[in-house]
């Protein structure tokens, strides 16, 4: 079985050292040195890169530059995808975005964890887990996804929140850990 394969199933895989997964984030590395270097007046081209780089786009999305992932091809975005500058997505494993999807800046999102023990984290070892954001979320600034967490469809997660377990719907989430502060009504869904 491969590293991409062991990180696919969730298992612990070689990231540092297998020269495959290495050409992956050299590759993608590169496609994000052109992107991040272009002028904010070159939208087309921008939306070229991305393109190439994510595994689904939707037909509206901007990411504000600077953006950076580990590999591309694993995450999807839907359509009215808003990214402002420095988000970082860590996309060892899916990273599955709705529609109508905003987020605020230095939003990190994380899928790679590593493990505990000192002697498989020190031989390079780590683990992924998928990571969705259904539509019509806002996630604030500052905001870091940790690895298998789900966001629900309508929710806010407020600036600053840490979010290490899944959040429903249709809800308002801030903290650290983040938790659910109160539903938010069809009123302001509207």
């Amino acid at each position: 079985m491969t590293e991409k394969e062991k990180a696919r199933q969730g298992l612990l895989y070689d990231a540092n050292y297998d020269p495959a997964l290495a050409l992956e984030r050299e590759q993608c590395q590169s496609l994000l040195f052109q992107y991040n270097q272009l002028s904010p007046q070159q939208s087309s081209e921008k939306k070229q890169i991305l393109q190439k780089l994510l595994g689904k786009t939707g037909k509206n999305f901007i990411f504000t530059p600077p953006f950076f992932c580990d590999y591309g091809y694993n995450i999807e975005i839907g359509e009215n995808f808003y990214a402002n500058t420095n988000l970082v997505i860590l996309d060892a494993a899916k990273v599955r975005v709705g529609d109508n999807v905003f987020i605020a800046p230095h939003v990190g999102i994380y899928t790679a964890g590593h493990p505990l023990d000192i002697g498989q984290r020190n031989a390079g070892l780590e683990y992924a887990r998928p990571i969705t954001i259904g539509n019509n979320v806002w996630i604030g600034g500052h905001v870091v996804l940790l690895p298998g967490v789900s966001i629900g469809d309508n929710t806010t997660i407020g600036a600053g929140s840490v979010v290490t377990k899944n959040m429903p719907a249709n809800v308002l989430a801030v903290g650290n850990p983040c938790r659910v502060i109160r539903p938010v009504s069809p009123k302001e869904n509207k």
